[in-house]
């Protein structure tokens, strides 16, 4: 019996198994996962699993009971091996078949590796399940070293949840500054502040000449010759989509499995979302993208089911990203890269919003952050005033006494 398969049991295929169903489809839907169990959310991986004082289950995205009344088929701790697009069918690792009419990849990423660090034996690890967040919670033990490559959004998230549970930290950056991808400097200059406030070593603008495992850790070797000792090393230094089913069924592969504003493939019974595709992002001009978000994830788990049974919605909204460390709440709403100007709102509670405009005062980003929910309301209403193409003065963007619904207004 053929039906809608979705490959990859992850927040972008869980919700888009559930939105079929929430959608009418009444044929067969089966979601196949690798990992043991059915989906959940993977930011509490680098926050919550690791700092709660027993570790918590996973944030299901549905129960199985949900799933079960849903007449939705879960395989989980079993990968797809293969794809054939002239049958329509998917072969799994155990050899069994799946026929399909529509197919929806959504493989996700997985954390790009670091030979040199690998071969320095089992004290080297990454996060990206929830088995490697239990795992981690074994070595966070207070007063253990602790040291990280990669001062992006997981290293740093990862360093805060470290420095709670009393854990040594230091963070290697190989870049002349923490979060150089998608970040503002002024934005990285607080976070970093906080880190250095909360007792962690980082390093930027350092490189790593040699790893060596020993039994009770790992020696780090960097340029000059100075040598960091860490019981742990967990490598964040960002991720690779998961693309090589589609690689091996022949689809179209650039930085990611290539969709189009549909979020269907070269193949027209085939779609991708989620952190694995590449994708037109009207917002900014018909430029492909790929993003690693949660939110990303859900909405384009849902986008590509409604396509998947013909809709025809493309890709509207724009990209929005978050990370909490310590008492701080950063987001980024749209793509600051390639803007012209900057404008800076100050709010209360020592909290900014940094606005992107490009060269003909359209904003195309807002980057905020502040303690707890300080900048959630106006990001949000930044990235409404991206997705409508508004290009609101300099000197409202920058008075706080200016409300932003008001701008939406005008």
């Amino acid at each position: 019996m053929s039906g809608m398969v979705i490959i990859g049991g992850g927040e972008c295929g869980g919700r888009a198994a559930l939105a079929l169903r929430e959608a009418g489809y009444e044929g067969s839907v089966t979601l196949v996962g690798a990992e043991p169990h059915l989906p959940y959310e993977r930011p509490p991986l680098s926050k919550e699993v690791l700092v709660a004082e027993t570790a918590p289950d996973p944030r299901w995205i549905g129960t199985g009971l949900r799933y079960e009344e849903a007449g939705i088929r879960c395989i989980t701790g079993l990968a797809a091996a293969a794809i054939d697009r002239a049958a329509k069918t998917v072969t799994l690792a155990d050899g069994a078949t799946l026929a399909y009419d529509r197919l929806l990849l959504a493989t996700g990423a997985a954390p790009r590796r670091l030979a040199a660090a690998d071969m320095a034996g089992p004290r080297v690890a990454y996060l990206r399940s929830y088995a490697d967040a239990l795992a981690l919670r074994d070595h966070l033990a207070a007063g253990t070293d602790l040291a990280i490559i990669g001062a992006g959004f997981i290293g740093l998230e990862l360093a805060a949840s470290a420095r709670r549970r009393g854990v040594k930290v230091t963070v290697i950056e190989a870049q002349p500054r923490i979060l150089m991808r998608g970040v503002p400097e002024p934005i990285a200059a607080v976070v970093a502040q906080r880190h250095r406030a909360e007792g962690v070593d980082l390093r930027t603008a350092c490189r790593i000449e040699a790893f060596a495992g020993r039994p009770d850790g790992v020696t780090i070797t960097l340029e000059g010759g100075e040598r960091i000792d860490a019981g742990l090393v967990v490598v964040g230094i960002g991720a690779l989509p998961v693309t090589g089913l589609a690689e091996a069924a022949g689809l179209a592969v650039d930085n990611g499995v290539v969709v189009d504003r549909l979020l269907a493939t070269s193949d027209p019974d085939i779609f991708a979302a989620g952190d694995c595709c590449s994708f037109p992002l009207a917002l900014h001009g018909g430029r492909r993208v790929r993003l690693e978000s949660w939110r990303s994830a859900q909405e384009q788990g849902a986008l590509a089911a409604h396509n998947m049974l013909g809709t025809a919605d493309p890709v509207s909204s724009a990209p929005w990203f978050w990370s909490d460390q310590y008492e701080l709440s950063l987001q980024v709403a749209g793509l600051a890269d390639g803007s012209e100007r900057t404008v800076r709102r100050d709010l209360d509670d020592q909290a900014f919003i940094l606005f992107h405009l490009d060269a003909g005062g359209r904003l195309v980003a807002a980057s905020g952050i502040g303690p707890g929910n300080a900048v959630a309301r106006d990001i949000r209403l930044a990235e409404m005033l991206i997705a409508r193409g508004a290009r609101p003065s300099e000197m409202e963007l920058a008075s706080p006494d200016v409300r932003l619904k008001a701008l939406l207004a005008a």
